[in-house]
């Protein structure tokens, strides 16, 4: 069996997508011969929100855990004197301070081996100095991992691969001075590393601007164990539930689509049972703020992060999953969703307030020749859901959509090959690009 050492900064009990992916590798892939060590940090969720990113480890030492799947090693953690000030003061105070600390670490740890995340880099060289593994591989971001991996693959003589979940220095939303420096280390790091794995063509399109090494494309996907575990819960009844999860990008018509919401509601004279419900979002006074504004309290309700698990139980009772437009690229929610076999709700394709905001923040340029609608793609080639086209399209649907339930007691959803997108598939892919690598060694 090979052996494959996996650097993952986000990992569970972690609430986070970006953490989902690694987990899969770890629960899978000694069904296809190759055993997972994973190097991550130690996680709580005290706080339940974006805190628990920079929350300190309940221990200080290095916990090592050994499972049917494989060995989990989390290193402690320990915040910055940024990261510190904010739990203590929260966001009002020092914030030109802790701006000015984040930046220095930001920058100096691709210089150093500095900053909180250094942990892993630790964690993983002691590992090494004592075990033997086929290959190493990193997941970002955040990309100083791959800093770490390439620095341990010289090290050791391993090879090692580099996982985009995301585009690096491509992103738009980086200053110019940010961009070039990070370029200038993608490059860096990259330079050893075997082979890069992505998630669509449309990452790989824009990462190979500027690393030039064999691409490999596994998508993400729904996590099978979760989705069999509530593939009995019947979706609610009693009241329609929409249910959105995850972040809320400034580039999402999100306020056009509740005040849609409140629009229906008001013309229904209140007198209607329906319910918007957002799960582990970002913008969660925003959100609260419209719905006091509107005096939709009892409508509209925002729940803190949950575990993966969890998440999929509360999901699997609503009726329909809201999704906004990532044009170019599907993210990961789409996937669950389409696990869940929920009808899934698209908001826009060709809304002109949803076109303005997608000039003004969508952060990665468009690549032409590739579809810049994947999602809508995805929900026809399904036929997992309804495409919004904007506003005056959603006033409709929810109409529709409210006449059924009441008809109905229930959305119908009549999606179709939708196991393709199992997680374990991925991983399958990767277990062969591992053995594939190593053979050559």
């Amino acid at each position: 069996m090979k052996r494959l050492l996996i650097l993952a900064y986000d990992f569970p009990p972690y609430v986070s997508v970006g953490g989902l992916r690694p987990y899969a590798w770890y629960r899978y892939l000694k069904e296809y011969g190759v055993e997972p060590i994973v190097v991550t940090r130690q996680w709580g969720n005290k706080y339940g929100n974006e805190l628990d990113y920079i929350a300190p480890s309940e221990s200080k030492e290095t916990i090592v855990e050994e499972t049917e799947y494989g060995t989990i090693i989390r290193t402690p953690y320990k915040p910055n004197l940024a990261n510190r000030l904010m739990l203590k003061y929260g966001k009002g105070k020092f914030s030109l301070l802790r701006k000015l600390i984040t930046a220095w670490y930001e920058f100096m740890q691709f210089l150093f081996f500095v900053g909180p995340k250094s942990g892993v880099y630790c964690g993983a060289k002691k590992y090494l100095k004592t075990n033997k593994v086929d290959a190493i591989i990193a997941t970002g971001e955040p990309f100083i991992l791959f800093k770490y991996a390439s620095s341990l693959s010289k090290k050791y003589g391993v090879p090692w691969l580099a996982d985009y979940r995301d585009p690096w220095s491509q992103n738009k939303n980086r200053s110019k001075f940010s961009g070039r420096w990070n370029k200038y280390f993608e490059q860096k790091f990259t330079a050893n590393t075997e082979c890069v794995i992505t998630v669509d063509e449309f990452f790989k399109k824009q990462i190979e601007t500027n690393v030039h090494k064999p691409f490999n494309i596994i998508p993400n996907g729904y996590n099978p164990d979760a989705i069999n575990a509530v593939s009995d819960i019947k979706q609610g009844d009693d009241c329609l539930r929409f249910a959105f999860v995850g972040t809320i990008y400034s580039w999402h018509p999100y306020k056009s689509v509740i005040l849609t919401f409140v629009e229906f509601i008001q013309k229904s004279n209140l007198d209607i049972k329906i319910e918007l419900n957002f799960f582990g979002i970002n913008r969660h006074e925003k959100i609260r703020q419209i719905a006091r504004e509107n005096n939709i309290e009892e409508y509209i309700h925002v729940y803190p992060r949950m575990e993966n698990n969890m998440l999929m139980e509360k999901l699997a009772m609503h009726n329909v999953m809201l999704l906004f437009n990532y044009y170019s690229f599907t993210g990961t929610k789409i996937y669950d969703y389409l696990g869940l076999k929920r009808k899934i709700l698209l908001c826009y394709s060709d809304d002109k307030e949803a076109k303005l905001l997608k000039e003004k923040f969508y952060p990665i340029k468009e690549v032409e020749g590739l579809s810049t609608h994947l999602q809508e793609d995805l929900i026809n080639q399904t036929h997992s859901g309804i495409v919004a086209k904007d506003k005056t399209h959603l006033e409709q649907i929810l109409v529709d959509l409210y006449a059924e339930f009441v008809r109905m007691g229930s959305i119908e959803c009549s999606s179709v090959d939708v196991d393709r997108f199992s997680r374990r598939e991925g991983v399958r892919s990767l277990a062969e690009i591992i053995k594939n690598i190593t053979l050559l060694k």
